[in-house]
């Protein structure tokens, strides 16, 4: 795994295409017979991207504190926004934008010190030779969605197997053309891994460009685990990345007007950092390429507070693991200070417990003022507890963080005496 994303912390996750234009549901919703598809695809003739700025998206994304971006190259409905010569469905040659926005997008973040990620869907409901073969098992009585499988009755492995020349020449492209940081895949679910093959699929990307990380969509062959939409009570053993959309929808979608507050956002921020995870949080841009205003001051806000905190984030791994104290944490890389988030007002004091170390330090992160803090119980081998006595002046509006320094490298005690 590449040193970038483990310390990367948070993404940005851009789903823009043809969809936006309408503002629907990127490719779902014409899978899902919410639109038909001629008009779904009759977006092409809307999207301009006119007004769209890649070094300010740059900006906003340094702005909001992430280390890398994550734009969709090409989703489900199999518009790619790059030029394409394995195939004519790009806004190249079918949108009035007629021209390639992956290479403005990789030159801006790159001029930023931001990692390139780029999506590429596996699937494709618009490919002639897509919906051919069925998934291994299923009864060739149930086609399911005619943009997924083919007709009861029929299969052709070759036009399959013409899909798959396809699909790699779209990602020897991708790899070629950009050399992204990272390759972000999606649409697996429909076809098992050997059908897709994905272990040859992941040695081509390793032959081509060993330094790109991928995600875990790989099926068996990626780097690290993608959960989506939720923090999981239990984080993901290895590297991980959650993704989660800035309010319910991941592209452009001017009726949803739930968007998460910034307190919301550094909440799922600090439980995903504190588990050991990245968070890609994802924005709808327009079809004119702008964000939309609440978008971008959701990221300026996660900025500013990361900013203000950037010691628990920064060069930091995983917490404590649950039991030792009531929220997140995150912990220095030498191992001898750890970082406690603190949601809500404390009713008194808030308690660290089986920590073996004395603290020698416990201060407030922005503020930097002291907190006070005493050790109580214990015996033997047993810690016993660690209060710590936070004030209301000491509270941040979002998110505070305590710092504890202790003597030596974190010593958890998890056991129990007298059995």
């Amino acid at each position: 795994m590449q040193p970038w994303f483990t310390d990367g912390k948070l993404g940005i996750f851009l789903h823009w295409g043809i969809y936006s234009v309408d503002g629907v549901a990127e490719s779902w919703s014409f899978f899902n017979g919410q639109v038909p598809y001629d008009t779904y695809m009759a977006q092409l003739d809307g999207f301009d991207a006119q007004k769209w700025d890649p070094d300010a998206w740059a900006d906003l994304f340094v702005e909001a504190g992430a280390a890398y971006a994550v734009l969709t190259a090409k989703h489900h409905d199999g518009v790619a926004l790059w030029d394409t010569q394995a195939g004519d469905l790009s806004v190249v040659k079918r949108t009035p934008a007629a021209r390639d926005l992956i290479t403005p997008y990789v030159d801006a973040l790159r001029r930023r010190g931001l990692k390139v990620g780029l999506y590429y869907s596996h699937l494709d409901w618009s490919h002639p030779d897509y919906a051919t073969v069925r998934p291994d098992g299923q009864d060739p009585d149930d086609r399911g969605n005619p943009y997924a499988m083919p007709a009861v009755g029929e299969e052709s492995p070759e036009r399959w197997d013409a899909f798959l020349a396809f699909h790699r020449a779209q990602v020897r492209e991708l790899l070629g053309l950009f050399q992204p940081d990272l390759l972000w895949f999606d649409g697996e679910w429909e076809r098992s891994p050997e059908q897709w093959g994905m272990a040859e699929l992941a040695e081509l990307i390793a032959e081509l460009s060993p330094h790109t990380v991928v995600n875990g969509r790989l099926t068996g062959h990626g780097d690290y685990a993608t959960p989506e939409q939720g923090v999981p009570v239990e984080p993901p053993k290895g590297p991980w990345e959650l993704c989660l959309t800035v309010n319910d929808s991941w592209g452009y979608q001017p009726q949803d007007d739930h968007h998460k507050s910034p307190r919301q956002l550094v909440r799922v921020f600090a439980e995903t950092v504190g588990g050991g995870g990245n968070l890609l949080l994802a924005v709808g841009p327009k079809a004119d390429g702008t964000i939309p205003p609440e978008q971008a001051e959701r990221l300026e806000a996660l900025g500013e507070w990361i900013a203000g905190h950037r010691p628990a984030v920064r060069d930091t791994g995983r917490g404590l693991p649950h039991g030792h104290f009531y929220g997140p944490s995150t912990l220095s890389a030498d191992r001898r200070t750890l970082y406690l988030f603190l949601f809500d007002r404390p009713n008194e004091y808030v308690v660290l417990r089986g920590v073996r170390n004395a603290v020698r330090s416990a201060r407030v992160l922005g503020t930097g003022t002291d907190v006070r803090h005493e050790r109580v119980g214990g015996l033997g081998e047993v810690p016993g507890w660690e209060y710590l006595y936070v004030h209301d002046d000491q509270l941040d509006p979002l998110c505070t963080v305590v710092a504890l320094e202790l003597d030596g490298e974190l010593d958890l005690y998890r056991e129990h005496t007298r059995d």
